[in-house]
């Protein structure tokens, strides 16, 4: 989603100077780690500033390879020997997936990788199943979705900042144009 959003940034924009910090870690925004946010859950820090700007779907994804070697994948069951790719070593994952009907612990999850990038280039060369948005994992021709008749998993994107928004021109700008452009 971000690259042609910020190209057409820097062209309205050129002297804009931005630095992306593409991480699962959550950037302090109170304590101005960054200025603006994209999460995928609603900040409860009452000092912040967020704005819900889309809900995405997406869906479970391996690649071709990976998928061919499933036995069966037509429930959340028939998951549960499968290896998937985390971000941390928390349970957060394996509580979410469980209310969907996974039964996954975390012996599923040996591949932790903190950054989303590099963990759809391993789902994309065989390494385990992993979430991503349908518009790019339904796009990606190395990979196919591990449960075809599951249902889309639902997130609400946020922008986020700090307090600095009323007062700031500049990021109140951006934060606009980010919202704008994410919104679509």
């Amino acid at each position: 989603m971000l690259p042609p959003i910020i190209e057409k940034l820097r062209n309205q924009w050129p002297k804009i100077e931005i630095e992306i910090i593409a991480s699962t870690d959550t950037s302090d925004l109170s304590r101005r780690e960054a200025d603006i946010a994209i999460r995928n859950y609603r900040p409860t820090q009452q000092e912040l500033i967020a704005k819900r700007v889309k809900k995405v779907k997406g869906h479970l994804y391996a690649s071709k390879s990976y998928v061919q070697n499933l036995k069966h994948r037509k429930s959340p069951q028939d998951l549960k020997e499968s290896v998937f790719l985390g971000v941390d070593h928390s349970n957060s994952i394996i509580s979410y997936l469980k209310k969907f009907g996974f039964d996954l612990s975390l012996n599923n999850f040996p591949i932790i990788v903190a950054n989303h990038l590099v963990q759809w280039e391993m789902v994309k060369h065989g390494a385990g199943i992993g979430f991503m948005m349908e518009s790019i994992g339904d796009a990606e021709h190395l990979v196919e979705r591990v449960l075809p008749s599951f249902p889309a998993f639902e997130k609400d994107t946020w922008l986020v900042s700090h307090r600095e928004l009323k007062t700031s021109r500049k990021l109140r700008v951006i934060f606009d144009y980010l919202a704008s452009e994410l919104s679509k």
